[in-house]
This record gives C-alpha cells, structure tokens and sequence, in this order.
C-alpha cells in the first residue's frame, strides 16, 4: 500500500509508465478504497499499459479477462470438466465396486459413496477461467477486465454481482469466496455506453491523448535510440494528424511504432520520402493515409483550391512544412 499519490507515481514509473496527477491519484484511490477503477478512453492512450504497470508496480500478477462480443459467463468464470469427471468414474469402477460390494442395502451403499464424494466432485474438475483465478488466488493480484463495452450488456450486468461480492457459486462445489481481494482494473474505448450500475461501484478516470510535451516524455522513455529533435518532429507531426478528420486517430502506440520504425530505418531527418514510406505504421485506413498525404504534402495552389484552411489563413494544419 502506498502512502502518498507521488509514491504511486514513482511506482508507476519504475515501470516505465508516465502518470499523469489525475491517473496517479485513482490509481492511489482505488487501492486505498478497495474499489474498481474503470479507465475510458480512445484506443492505444494506455489503459491497458496502466494495469501492467500497476501489477509490476504491487508485485502481483496480473490477469487478464479480454472482453468480446458473445462473451458468457462461462467462458469468463469456469468450466467443469464433464470428461474428465466420466473418465475418472470409469477407471475407478473396479474400486468403487469393492467400496460397495459389501454394503448389506441400498442406503448403506448410498452413505458410503456419499463419503467418497470429494473423489468425482471437486477442484480438480474445475477448469477455472480468468474471474474464478482472481477470486481463488493464494496471493493478491490485479485482474483487468480489458475493453468491457465489448461485451454485451448480459455479461455487465452478470459481472455487478461478482465486483460486489467478489464470490462466485459452482453448483458441484458451492460458493466460492475470495481469499483476496483483488485489484480490478475496467478498460473501455466507449463504443457503447456502459450502465449506470456498472460506473456507480467503480472509481472513474477518463484516459485522453496526451500532450505534446507528455507524449514526448514517453517516446523517449519507451524509444532512446531515437535522435532527441528527430523524437520531437515525430511527436509534433502525430500531434497534428490528430487534429485532422480522420477514421482512426493515430494512438500512443502507434507513435512509438513509429518511432520504433524510424530507429530501425536509422531515420536522420523527416524528409518527404521517410513520411510516405511510414505514414502507413500511424494510419490503418487508406482514407486517412490519403487525407494525411494532401495536407501534408499541401493542396494549395491546385485548382479549385484557394489555399485557405478551415481556421482561416493557408496551411493551418502545421503539416504542410514536412513538404
């Protein structure tokens, strides 16, 4: 447990991770509080990042129960091993028939095989999934429940009672309650909107683009062998590209693909030729790749084109200079 919400953000950042006053101060919240924190927010800003490094940070492992459409319980809690369990009572036949063979009645041979129950119904039939493995870990862990608003809204709502009581009930076995309490972590990219139940027993950070200056930090944190002003040129272009209409905003994570991409091209400089040749490691879709190429490359001049931005003078992207 930590004292203050600067141990928090020391913390994180021994595990590389850059947290920002309001990220460190719910992580901080949520541990003191014992509460789930749900993390919104585009794709690739960090919040999975966050977990991870939450979980190196406490020294705890980290589960990770990626959401989906279609997504049951089953699939999330356990599965009993039907199989296994026939295969189990077929081998010991010969011995259960010595068990039984002596019983002098019905119910004499009833108690007897009630005795050897634990043999046919127990943990050893159970093939736990990712929120049975939180619930019955020996040690304290983080559980990440990745892109929730993935799932349907069947599985949030089955989800409410094991965030509230983090037990679950197994009809062969009966319930199961944690032996600690685990640190939930909820990612979403809010592509729907989630319940009001949901949010209501989470603690709630929302997890933007950040800054210039902030994402800098973290490509030359994540990505040294980058040259330090050819970092910057790389950051400030990524920067204004988000600032177009695009499909798809370039995330964190494709920044420091490209950075990554950049070091291994051994990149001097963002001349013309390296942009078109990378442009496609920020960029997914061939109308933003086409939209990002005229305004980096600039329209002004053609015809039918009169040069002006929507912000009023020529060339107010900032991209055109990369031409």
């Amino acid at each position: 447990m930590f004292n203050t919400i600067g141990d928090v953000r020391t913390a994180l950042a021994t595990q590389q991770y850059i947290a920002t006053d309001d990220i460190a101060t719910a992580m901080f919240l949520a541990d003191r509080l014992g509460k789930p924190l749900l993390t919104e927010g585009p794709a690739g800003v960090g919040k999975t990042e966050l977990s991870k490094a939450w979980a190196g940070a406490m020294g705890r492992e980290l589960i990770r129960l990626q959401c989906y459409e279609g997504l049951d319980e089953t699939k999330a809690l356990y599965e009993w091993e039907y199989a296994k369990q026939l295969l189990y009572t077929q081998l010991l036949r010969d011995k259960l028939g010595q068990v039984l063979g002596d019983a002098a009645t019905l119910r004499e041979a009833a108690d007897r095989l009630a005795n050897e129950e634990e043999v046919f119904f127990s943990e050893r039939f159970l093939l736990p999934r990712p929120l049975l493995k939180a619930i019955t870990s020996e040690a304290p862990v983080v559980l990440l429940i990745d892109e929730i608003d993935r799932a349907d809204a069947e599985f949030e709502a089955f989800l409410l009672e094991v965030l509230s009581d983090f037990q679950v009930s197994v009809p062969e076995l009966g319930t199961l309650k944690a032996k600690h309490m685990p640190t939930v972590i909820l990612t979403s990219n809010n592509t729907r909107e989630l319940s009001e139940a949901l949010k209501r027993r989470c603690l709630y950070i929302h997890i933007d683009y950040p800054s210039l200056e902030a994402e800098l930090r973290i490509v030359q944190l994540k990505v040294p062998g980058l040259a330090p002003r050819l970092a910057r040129q790389a950051v400030e272009m990524v920067q204004r590209l988000r600032d177009l209409d695009l499909k798809k905003q370039p995330s964190v994570s494709e920044t420091l693909d490209w950075a990554r991409a950049l070091v291994a091209l051994n990149t001097r400089a963002l001349d013309r030729e390296t942009i078109d040749n990378t442009l496609s490691v920020l960029l997914k879709y061939e109308s933003d790749l086409q939209r990002a190429r005229r305004a980096i490359h600039g329209s002004a001049g053609r015809k039918g084109d009169s040069g002006e931005r929507p912000g009023g003078a020529a060339g107010t992207t900032g991209l055109e200079r990369y031409n």
